[in-house]
């Protein structure tokens, strides 16, 4: 793969780590092992940089940072940045479902890739790849990149609120690409909708971002 930065040297990493369980066999294993260790890979190299990049940043300061680029959708932007989605050996079925476009398959993927690389050149070859791949995400990543779920969970116990309830409230779009319609609702009232074709749980992010900004846009 000429767009992730590294020529193995032992292709066979590269091929296992492209390799979902739908298409596994006895002789072919799948990349979740990989995916395993490139999960730990991934957050070594995060921590590092973000420990180095801000001397003066507490561990409270860290930690929201460190999941914003840790995250299942921060790893699969990444892998579609690569185009991993277009070589990953699927079966018929993951295939016709739209395996490829998967959030959670490319995450997994591009994990797993990234422990291909640390087995075929070792720890400084896979933080050179990572940090190259995460460069512009580090260089903006924000002060507070709480997700809006957790900023809105927050934002309702902080006023005396239960957790915001969400509701699937529609879904539409073929089965491979569905779209939902989410809405979220608060104690007093308040309710914000959103709707998308990506995974559920990025609909409703979209959908708690909307009501946030309208919530701290009065105060």
């Amino acid at each position: 793969m000429g767009r992730l930065g590294h020529d193995f040297a032992r292709p066979e990493f590269l091929v296992r780590a492209l390799t979902h369980g739908s298409i596994a066999s006895a002789t072919r294993p799948d990349n979740q092992r990989l995916e395993f260790l490139g999960d730990r890979v991934l957050g070594l190299v995060m921590a590092e940089a973000l420990f180095h990049a801000d001397t003066q940043a507490s561990e409270g300061q860290l930690a929201p940072r460190y999941n914003a680029l840790v995250k299942g959708e921060t790893c699969a932007a990444l892998a579609r940045q690569i185009g991993l989605g277009e070589v990953l050996k699927l079966g018929r079925s993951e295939m016709l479902s739209g395996g490829r476009r998967k959030e959670a398959l490319l995450a997994d993927g591009m994990e797993a890739v990234i422990a291909a690389v640390y087995l075929d050149a070792g720890f400084e070859t896979a933080r050179r790849v990572v940090l190259n791949l995460w460069r512009d995400r580090l260089d903006t990543i924000e002060d507070d990149p709480r997700d809006p779920k957790t900023a809105l969970q927050e934002w309702a116990q902080a006023n005396g609120m239960k957790p915001p309830a969400y509701e699937q409230t529609g879904r539409g779009g073929p089965d491979h690409a569905p779209v939902f319609h989410i809405t979220v609702r608060l104690d007093n009232g308040e309710t914000a909708a959103a709707q998308g074709s990506g995974t559920k749980r990025s609909i409703e992010q979209a959908a708690a971002r909307t009501l946030l900004e309208r919530l701290e846009g009065r105060e």
